[in-house]
């Protein structure tokens, strides 16, 4: 009797913890950049564009929209002709990845926009504006090129600065701000190990942003333009 009593208690605890478990796993899928869930992507795409003869299924993006966040997919031009359901790290679908495409005039390829980003850029962006309402300018600390800076962020009532995690090496970078005061995120790092691996060809001018693209799965969301310095050998940002 005592033996069948521990038994149900284990099977009790069992159920229980699975029961809690379960969502967090599968918040955890959510999370995680699938190559499966890109290749399905992709392949929806592709099958969308030769149905309407070069129409892309994207959502219309201002002009002006930067690069990386203007080409964003839209799933209800793809699902369910196209594919089943959203994918499950999709924006849509509760993950933390907008599906974007990239080189959209001679191969649309579909990348990652981490929107995490986002979060830690509106909130910083939010103390900055407060910041300028009572002082007319920002709270400038270090000059990094022209109309590009850090910030003092202590002025802003910050202990520590804050960062943001890097979707291509997972290290936490910098955030930055130029002279109009809109805050982006300083890929410095990751670029510089970008170049030391990179085996095509750079030359001075070039946006080596395109490097992080072509050799991952992600874009570099709210970046500025960086390019190489005359030794070729290190990231700097590329001035308009």
């Amino acid at each position: 009797m005592r033996i069948f009593v521990q038994l149900i208690v284990v099977i009790s605890i069992s159920f229980l913890l699975g029961g809690c478990l379960y969502p967090q796993a599968e918040k955890l899928k959510s999370q995680v950049p699938y190559k499966a869930q890109i290749d399905m992507v992709q392949s929806a795409v592709d099958q969308f564009q030769e149905a309407e003869q070069g129409i892309l299924p994207i959502d219309t993006k201002d002009a002006k929209t930067p690069i990386y966040h203007k080409y964003v997919i839209d799933f209800s031009k793809l699902s369910p002709k196209y594919m089943a359901e959203f994918p499950e790290n999709a924006y849509e679908s509760g993950g933390f990845f907008q599906y974007v495409l990239v080189n959209v005039e001679n191969d649309p390829t579909v990348k990652l926009l981490d929107v995490r980003v986002a979060q830690k850029i509106q909130d910083l962006t939010l103390r900055l504006n407060a910041y300028r309402q009572a002082n007319g300018y920002p709270p400038f600390k270090e000059r990094l090129a022209n109309h590009v800076f850090t910030l003092d962020y202590e002025k802003l009532g910050l202990k520590e600065a804050p960062t943001v995690t890097s979707p291509f090496s997972q290290k936490e970078l910098s955030l930055i701000v130029d002279g109009e005061g809109e805050i982006y995120v300083d890929y410095t790092p990751d670029l510089y190990e970008a170049l030391q691996k990179y085996e095509g060809e750079v030359k001075q001018g070039d946006d080596i942003r395109e490097i992080l693209v072509e050799t991952s799965d992600f874009v570099p969301a709210y970046s500025l333009a960086y390019t190489i310095n005359q030794e070729r050998t290190t990231p700097v940002f590329l001035e308009q």
